[in-house]
């Protein structure tokens, strides 16, 4: 009897040690790069795909997976859509052009909307929606890519924090200057942003990312504010964006009033703001529809001399 105890502690051993081997085998061939601009994402997908057994590294913008990928390309690429500068399916798509695309792409998207679920279709990518399913369609699609890991991917953990899709904002500015001031204290506070140089780029970006409210400069080349209300308005997908407009020229009445009219039955501007006026007008209005806490460090004025 002490002989078959003896036996069976060899077998477990053996059998511990072989499925180490095996997982540390699979974990140095399967690269992983996970791509996100929000710090709290990338920490718990980190987290639970290094538990999954994945070599994970990570970047927080488009740019850096791209020079990423471009010097050492991962087995698995985790790429947000929604990220400053350059987005996760325009990585993915420039990668493809240069032949440098990862194998195994997975898109993690907040967004509903089909023009972009078929963009990961055509670039032969799946996706993981964020919300309340977040895990088991990450889950799933990493047990596609590498069966050997299904079973310890399914048992990574026991706890799901929900991935919830961060509030974007769409900056439309041609001023950079403008761009890189906002969307600093809009990071502090957790938003996402997205930019466009005139109203004509920002109608694409506008169906794809799904903002939770454009912020857009008045005067721009290419379409000022008042075009590219209209054509969001006519657009089923993006009609019902709130739009805030800014301007550091004096605005007539008239042209005030026609940009809040109502369009093809959608309100217009929800707000005609002064760029002289400071941050605090805006970020109380944006609070309004992000429901973030402004973050109150730096001084106010500072604001007001970058607007002029």
């Amino acid at each position: 009897m002490q002989q078959a105890a003896l036996e069976m502690e060899r077998r477990d051993v053996q059998d511990a040690t072989a499925f180490a081997i095996e997982f540390q085998s699979s974990e140095e061939a399967v690269r992983m790069l996970i791509v996100d601009d929000d710090p709290s994402v990338v920490r718990l997908l980190s987290d639970r795909c290094a538990c999954m057994g994945f070599d994970v590294a990570t970047a927080a913008t488009g740019m850096q997976a791209f020079l990423r990928v471009s010097r050492n390309k991962p087995d698995v690429l985790v790429i947000d859509v929604n990220m400053p500068e350059v987005d996760g399916l325009s990585v993915c798509a420039h990668l493809m052009a240069q032949d440098r695309a990862p194998t195994n792409v997975i898109v993690i998207t907040g967004s509903r909307n089909p023009d972009t679920l078929d963009r990961c279709a055509r670039l032969g990518a799946s996706y993981a929606r964020k919300g309340p399913n977040f895990w088991s369609d990450l889950e799933a699609a990493l047990a596609e890519i590498n069966p050997r890991l299904a079973g310890r991917v399914r048992r990574s953990g026991s706890t799901e924090p929900e991935i919830r899709r961060r509030p974007c904002v769409l900056l439309v500015d041609d001023d950079n200057d403008i761009h890189r001031m906002l969307s600093s204290r809009l990071e502090k506070c957790g938003i996402g942003i997205a930019y466009a140089s005139d109203g004509h780029n920002a109608l694409g970006i506008a169906r794809r990312n799904e903002p939770a409210v454009i912020v857009t400069d008045y005067f721009m080349p290419n379409g000022d504010a008042e075009y590219l209300l209209t054509r969001l308005r006519a657009d089923a997908a993006t009609a019902a964006i709130p739009v805030i407009v800014m301007s550091g020229r004096h605005l007539s009445e008239a042209t005030d009033q026609r940009l809040r009219r109502e369009i093809s039955g959608h309100p217009g501007a929800a707000h005609v703001l002064r760029k002289s006026e400071g941050n605090a007008a805006l970020f109380e209005t944006l609070k309004q529809f992000c429901g973030f806490e402004p973050e109150r460090t730096g001084p106010a004025e500072v604001w007001s001399r970058s607007y002029n």
